[in-house]
């Protein structure tokens, strides 16, 4: 069951993102098939599936890391990065492009921190550079923004001084500094020890209650169960199936969702907690 508060559930405007036949292909290899999405604001939705589903790319493309081939992206209603318009193919100026992405915020797997910052400096860069806000003025969100991810104590320690599950912590810092009106993680918490995903996961619960919209291709499916509004699953490229968490883990529709989700339990069975890996 959702953690979030129920009011978030009616918004009266459309999605504030929606994703219309996206295709992307690298060479041969057809990563994005036909992909559709609909994400309301302030909905929580986790894109789960196997390796090389495409997950990854699809959130890339919707922060313009990556383009696609073909259909369109709308951002709070607007067709944004490339789209037709009056019958001819049209590229945002990168100006736009950059205003766009400054409200899409998004959270990697791996940190990429800058090492020679501290996490303060990582957190106040973008505000002071991007958005042009006063030092001290980005200091105080700064802070505050650490505050919230629980980690305003290591304010002025490096990167390499922190755990993995620290750096997260600050990575996500820096993206809420930007004030965005998505959020967008792309597996936070596999690059992580298992003792240190919890932390993680803390904080993105803590995103969810507030409201935060939400897009996260996880596999960690517990977070996904009770967290998410909608569940996405994905398998070669496309959008196999999605609905409520009770229906994607209890009763799934499709054979190869049952299949995914069959070889996690199949998976997870074989891990007896206090018993080491491989133990009969």
């Amino acid at each position: 069951m959702s953690t979030k508060p129920t009011a978030s559930a009616a918004v009266p405007e459309g999605p504030i993102l929606r994703l219309d036949q996206l295709d992307k292909s690298y060479g041969r290899l057809h990563v994005l098939r036909d992909v559709s999405l609909e994400v309301q604001k302030g909905e929580v939705v986790c894109i789960i599936g196997p390796s090389g589903a495409g997950k990854s790319t699809l959130l890339r493309c919707i922060n313009h890391l990556e383009t696609v081939d073909s259909g369109t992206i709308y951002f709070e209603g607007k067709p944004v990065y490339r789209y037709p318009k009056n019958g001819v193919m049209v590229t945002d100026p990168d100006r736009v492009v950059e205003e766009t992405r400054s409200h899409i915020g998004m959270v990697f797997q791996s940190f990429n921190l800058f090492p020679h910052l501290t996490a303060l400096g990582n957190v106040i860069e973008a505000p002071v550079h991007v958005r042009g806000m006063p030092a001290e003025e980005a200091k105080r969100l700064g802070m505050a923004e650490l505050r919230r991810v629980g980690i305003a104590e290591k304010a002025g320690a490096y990167p390499y001084q922190l755990s993995g599950g620290q750096q997260q912590r600050v990575a996500i810092a820096r993206a809420l500094a930007m004030d965005p009106k998505v959020m967008l993680f792309d597996e936070a918490t596999s690059a992580l020890d298992p003792e240190l995903v919890g932390e993680v996961l803390r904080v993105m619960r803590l995103l969810a209650s507030d409201g935060m919209t939400m897009v996260v291709v996880t596999h960690e499916m517990g977070f996904a169960r009770d967290v998410a509004d909608r569940v996405v699953f994905m398998a070669d490229g496309a959008v196999v199936e999605e609905g409520p968490p009770q229906q994607i883990f209890s009763a799934p529709r499709a054979d190869r969702t049952r299949q995914f989700l069959q070889t996690i339990l199949d998976r997870n069975s074989q891990l007896d907690v206090g018993q080491p890996v491989g133990a009969k």
